[in-house]
């Protein structure tokens, strides 16, 4: 995850923010149709065409997400992103709207006049970056031109790395200081094992992190023939095609696309695992888990519906019905699988009375040994199927929910029909198949269980 997901994302000017609430103007039809195309730089490009306000959202991911940081220096890819938003060097041919070098102020005052935003993250797969603009030429052309600006030639000033360490470093000193956070980082350690997916940025880390890796980072990182391009708004593809060429101008070009070295997978857990943390603190927290699957596997819808009705349902779920339901122990407890590129993990979380700890966690357990052995009813799974289909249109009602599924489909490479057939998947999985599926993927008996401020 970003350290600072937001940290140098600007808020739009009222206008513009008027149309964005706007946005849910016809979002609900499922058929959307996904135009896709490979620019000569390499670059894959995804666009939806929706002329019904005149705004434009843009996301370009890359592969350089946590996963490849170093050890050493956790929390890498996610301190360079958000430096970006300190300063720019001065345009090498000196052209363009913003050919000067530009401090954080500047740049903060460049994109409120535009009524756009910029923003960048890093999370554990893939570095995101992100425009939103209205699609007037002259204001999208200017906006481009500052995102391209922003991407390519940060100034990464020393003085302001050095304030915003510390001020990163002093947040998570004060986030271990509470139960969530600590349960959160030990059950990531216990579940990833020396995966790079259960590193965390700490202060000791962060020390290890100068301005030139920051640079060297983004030299390595910034490759034309690696971006992924989602687009949704008011452009034509022609018109597209120029803004994604527009943006990635300035990133370094070579012959070929060198491939990046390989990420090890996830390892399956040997053994059952429980950690009790003393804390003093009013409720206990509690987290059960392992690695789950990765984002391609063929059984996702199946799984989909099966932790719906295991955990991710909310108060029609198995675990609520059981462990607050029936108990009273918890006021909320859930289940959610991660997917990404690597097995992501498969979570019970929820929070109890201290007392009340040991019981919770033994009716937790108790209901996913028994849903994995034996799969839904057909009642339970027909709830879940009309529940999830008749929300489908809540998942694409707005720009930023409809950028999100259509990079996801990018991201993932999945089929350019996956929205108008998502609906289709669903009501073709059968009890059969989620029995099967979460059988094969989860092992009760070699879960992690982690509570922090639980009574002994």
């Amino acid at each position: 995850m970003s350290l600072f997901p937001s940290l140098n994302a600007l808020a739009l000017r009222r206008p513009a923010l008027a149309l964005a609430c706007w946005a849910a103007a016809s979002w609900a039809h499922a058929s959307l149709p996904i135009q896709h195309w490979v620019q000569p730089s390499g670059a894959r490009v995804y666009l939806v065409e929706s002329h019904a306000i005149p705004m434009v959202d843009v996301q370009i991911d890359i592969d350089a997400g946590s996963r490849r940081d170093p050890a050493a220096q956790a929390g890498l890819a996610s301190v360079m992103t958000g430096q970006l938003a300190n300063g720019t060097r001065a345009e090498p041919q000196g052209q363009g709207p913003y050919p000067k070098a530009m401090d954080e102020n500047q740049i903060g005052e460049a994109w409120a006049d535009l009524g756009a935003s910029f923003g960048a993250s890093a999370g554990s797969d893939r570095m995101s970056f992100g425009l939103r603009s209205l699609s007037y030429p002259d204001l999208l052309g200017q906006a481009m031109a500052l995102a391209a600006r922003q991407m390519a030639h940060p100034a990464f000033p020393e003085a302001m790395w050095l304030r915003d360490r510390e001020r990163i470093s002093a947040s998570i000193r004060e986030s271990l200081t509470k139960p969530g956070t600590l349960v959160q980082q030990r059950f990531a350690q216990a579940v990833y094992g020396t995966h790079p997916y259960g590193q965390r940025a700490t202060p000791e880390t962060l020390a290890r992190i100068g301005v030139q890796d920051l640079k060297n980072l983004h030299a390595q990182a910034l490759r034309a023939c690696r971006a992924t391009v989602s687009v949704v708004g008011a452009l034509t593809r022609a018109q597209a095609d120029a803004l994604v060429q527009g943006l990635l101008a300035q990133w370094p070009r070579e012959s070929g696309c060198p491939s990046l070295p390989p990420v090890p997978e996830v390892a399956p857990l040997a053994a059952a695992q429980t950690l009790n943390l003393p804390f003093d603190s009013a409720q206990a927290h509690v987290l059960i888990g392992q690695p789950g699957y990765k984002r391609t596997d063929p059984d996702f819808f199946a799984l989909l519906v099966g932790n719906h009705i295991l955990g991710g349902g909310g108060f029609v779920s198995r675990l609520t019905e059981q462990v607050r339901e029936k108990r009273g122990l918890s006021y909320s407890v859930y289940s959610a699988f991660a997917p990404g590129l690597h097995a992501g993990a498969f979570t019970v979380g929820l929070q109890t009375r201290p007392d009340q700890a040991t019981q919770a966690v033994a009716v937790a357990q108790e209901v996913v040994h028994s849903f994995v052995r034996q799969g839904p009813t057909e009642a339970e799974l027909q709830a879940a199927k009309s529940n999830l289909v008749g929300g489908f249109a809540l998942r694409i009602d707005s720009n930023r929910k409809l950028l999100d599924n259509v990079a996801n489909i990018a991201w993932n490479r999945l089929p350019l029909d996956y929205l108008s057939s998502w609906t289709r998947h669903i009501e073709r999985v059968s009890a059969a198949d989620v029995q099967r599926a979460m059988a094969r993927v989860l092992q009760p008996e070699r879960m992690v269980t982690v509570v922090v401020g639980g009574q002994p």
